[in-house]
């Protein structure tokens, strides 16, 4: 599915992704994932010291796939754009809808609101992808080094000064000094889960299991990259079908943890056939296929985390807050994050001010921004809810719908939707 990644051998300095590691830095990155990679990158170009330490010594095998056009401009200014254009990653020009109902919707084609070349994205390998921005982060100046287990975030007066982490090939812990830590660990949360900020979603408690899939079936022309997601029978799960490079499909089915993993469902394989069952629209995708991976299963528990910076450390990425993947969210949050934040960082290092509130001071507009994806899933999983009739009845309300799809969520005014659409959603777990 992917090149080998990268990876540290026991000699320091032999591989790009091993270098020597100083004593102390301006700045440390737990995580190599998108977020993490973004800030280490941008803190590396206004010029401080950064390094990034990624526990994944190999492939980093993630889902997670889809991308979405507001990824365009953190990326441009990353600059990868060239990279990807000349990627051989799906381009992805919409995203289509299937009903509990198998009734299809017309594409969203995002080129009709927006005809800016961010109107064209990628439905990338995140293996690869990941190792693009890690490989940028490099070039830009960052310190990477993968293999890295990061044991603990160093604390001195309620401020932190560090962390200590055991290094590839090496035999020993060691003490790394920074002015700023910043937690990049996605859903492992490493900074988060110590200081037990995390805020459980109760609402969207939920299970996936999914695999890949080689000669599934893809529209013509350029439906031919599209996400879809399709509701199974009774709006009890969803499927989500990503096309991928190498004529794969990454393809996944979410619903409640109750209902996903209830007592007696069978193995991941088990739970995966009874709900393509229940799913004409992705069984008739699947019919002719053959599946190249193993089944996988996670369970996502949606959560926000009560405070996201402290004096002298940050959150980014799903560290600071996870929700549900059904509009494809996750990497444009991770990398908008990262952008938000290493430019928080940089002007409280300028400053010298390292608190908590200079560093955490685009927090409240991210969360803002965050929050409309949210509502928006809640409607989704909404038992008597339809996107359908609402936009019938309130057809003023069709760009506010399509500006949170394509991820302009800090735009003025796009959250004023909810104030017709209301609270609608699960009131517990579906």
């Amino acid at each position: 599915m992917a090149d080998d990644w990268k990876f540290c051998k026991a000699t320091a300095g032999s591989d790009p992704f091993c270098p020597p590691v100083e004593d102390a830095y301006d700045v440390i990155v737990v995580g190599g994932g998108p977020a993490g990679a973004a800030v280490a990158t941008l803190l590396a170009e206004f010029g401080h010291s950064v390094v990034l330490f990624e526990r994944a010594g190999q492939q980093r095998f993630h889902v997670g796939e889809s991308l979405i056009p507001e990824t365009y401009w953190t990326l441009e200014r990353l600059g990868l754009i060239d990279q990807l254009r000349e990627s051989a990653f799906t381009k992805k020009y919409s995203v289509q809808f299937i009903n509990e109902n198998n009734k299809e919707s017309s594409p969203f084609y995002f080129d009709e609101y927006n005809p800016h070349e961010c109107s064209q994205t990628w439905q990338v390998v995140r293996a690869e992808f990941d190792r693009m921005l890690l490989e940028n982060a490099i070039a830009k100046g960052a310190v990477v080094h993968t293999a890295a287990q990061v044991q603990d975030v160093r604390f001195e007066d309620e401020r932190a000064v560090g962390v200590r982490v055991k290094l590839a090939g090496a035999d020993e812990s060691r003490d790394i000094t920074a002015k700023v830590v910043v937690d990049a660990t996605g859903q492992s949360a490493f900074l988060a889960s110590r200081l037990k900020l995390k805020v459980p979603d109760p609402k969207l408690r939920m299970g996936t299991v999914w695999s890949y899939f080689r000669n599934a079936r893809r529209d013509p022309g350029r439906d031919g990259g599209a996400t879809l997601v399709i509701q199974s029978a009774e709006k009890k799960s969803w499927f989500w079908y990503i096309p991928l490079p190498d004529n794969i499909v990454s393809v996944g089915c979410t619903g409640s943890m109750e209902y996903m993993f209830s007592p007696g469902r069978g193995t991941a394989a088990e739970v995966f056939a009874q709900e393509l069952e229940r799913s004409p629209a992705t069984a008739e995708r699947l019919a002719d296929s053959t599946r190249c991976d193993d089944f996988h299963t996670t369970r996502d528990f949606s959560y926000k985390s009560r405070q996201g910076a402290g004096d002298g450390w940050v959150l980014v990425g799903d560290a600071f807050g996870f929700i549900d993947p059904v509009y494809s969210s996750g990497v444009f949050l991770a990398l908008k994050s990262g952008e938000m934040g290493a430019d928080a960082i940089h002007a409280a290092l300028q400053q010298g001010d390292l608190s908590g509130e200079a560093l955490g001071n685009w927090q409240t507009k991210y969360r803002a921004g965050a929050d409309s994806f949210r509502r928006l899933v809640y409607a989704f999983y909404s038992p008597d809810f339809s996107f359908a009739k609402f936009l019938k009845a309130h057809p003023q309300f069709r760009s506010n719908m399509v500006d949170i799809l394509i991820g302009d969520v800090f735009k003025p005014g796009v959250d004023e939707i909810f104030e017709v659409m209301g609270d609608v959603g699960p009131q517990t777990a579906v």
